[in-house]
């Protein structure tokens, strides 16, 4: 009985927090602003991010303060979720803890690449401090290398990352980093369903982040063959070890020869039949708009809450990505018209 109870609550909770939602009218207003004052002004004023952006002076905020602010929102709808799913919720939100500690780490190698470290510190989402284990002022001050694995020194990313060190005339191996993050994202996220669901929430979940990586895959392989000419052995090296691509099809695409046998081949397959038919400007947003379209339908019709709540996630982080793409196309001047072309929500309202 509690166990039905809690998980009507969830689903309704989720579907109201999912009700609240930019609107096609908001994304019209939000693309009509000049500047970052303006669109931070707008959503504090009326969308559901006012409540973690009232008492701000609009007119004196950076872009990242502004962004980690917009994450904080979408970090304290999740945790409100999860007083309803304890068992499940709380365990799941170690992916959105770890998702978001594997952004930072590879926002700081950014801002390390380039010889700069004080613009990171807008970047630090100090409300996180009680969640992860990076020492966030450590790595908003980084200037190292070593200094990047000094701040991770608590968690379980230094040892992922110590055999990265980067050798004197040799570039960093920043794809290679990425990678080995994200592996060990996936890992523990498959782990997780593994063990804690059954039956039909076993099988959506695995579906949802299946197909996620299987695309990713796709797009990784396209891109090292077209832009950089990777070398088979390479490609297989920085791909996800996940996904339902694997043996003699994958090998098959590792291999091909140009962008239209890669194509071709990944047509063939289950997830390329369906998902490459998806309205797209960039192959690399493919993922992405696959990704949240099935979060909108199982938002809307699954009755497993696990699946509704890390739906809902997925929907808040690309409700996300598109605000800050607007914000970056404000900043460089472009038409609304182009930064529509880099929006995944509402291409498909």
């Amino acid at each position: 009985m509690l166990a039905s109870l809690s998980s009507n609550a969830i689903l309704a909770k989720a579907r109201a927090m999912y009700g609240r939602r930019l609107t096609k009218q908001n994304y019209a207003d939000l693309l009509a602003c000049q500047t970052v004052n303006e669109v931070a002004y707008y959503l504090k004023s009326h969308t559901s991010y006012a409540k973690v952006l009232a008492g701000i002076n609009e007119n004196d905020i950076h872009r990242g303060q502004l962004e980690v602010m917009l994450k904080q929102k979408m970090f304290e709808d999740y945790s409100s979720l999860c007083h309803y799913e304890l068992s499940i919720g709380e365990r799941f939100s170690g992916y959105l803890i770890a998702k978001s500690d594997i952004e930072l780490i590879l926002h700081s190698l950014v801002f390390l690449q380039a010889g700069t470290s004080q613009g990171n510190l807008f970047l630090m989402p100090m409300f996180l401090n009680k969640h992860t284990r990076i020492d966030l002022p450590a790595l908003g001050r980084i200037a190292t290398y070593e200094d990047l694995l000094n701040a991770l020194s608590r968690t379980p990313y230094r040892k992922l990352l110590e055999p990265f060190r980067p050798t004197a005339g040799v570039p960093l191996d920043y794809t290679g980093i990425e990678n080995v993050l994200y592996t060990n994202l996936y890992q523990n996220v498959f782990e997780i369903i593994r063990k804690t669901t059954v039956g039909e929430t076993s099988k959506q979940l695995r579906e949802l982040f299946n197909t996620y990586v299987d695309l990713k895959n796709y797009v990784s392989i396209l891109r090292m063959k077209t832009y950089y000419k990777t070398e088979p052995d390479s490609i297989r090296k920085y791909l996800l070890p996940f996904g339902t691509i694997q043996g003699r099809t994958l090998e098959e695409m590792i291999a091909a020869q140009d962008e239209e046998e890669l194509t071709k081949l990944m047509k063939k397959t289950a997830v390329g039949k369906h998902c490459l038919k998806i309205e797209h400007e960039f192959i690399d947003q493919v993922p992405v708009r696959i990704n949240y379209l099935t979060s909108r339908h199982d938002v809307h019709f699954s009755i497993h809450p696990t699946v509704v709540m890390m739906s809902y996630l997925f929907i808040a982080q690309t409700e996300l990505s598109d605000i800050v793409n607007i914000i970056e196309g404000i900043r460089y001047k472009l038409a609304p018209s182009e930064i529509t072309k880099l929006l995944t929500i509402v291409n498909f309202q």
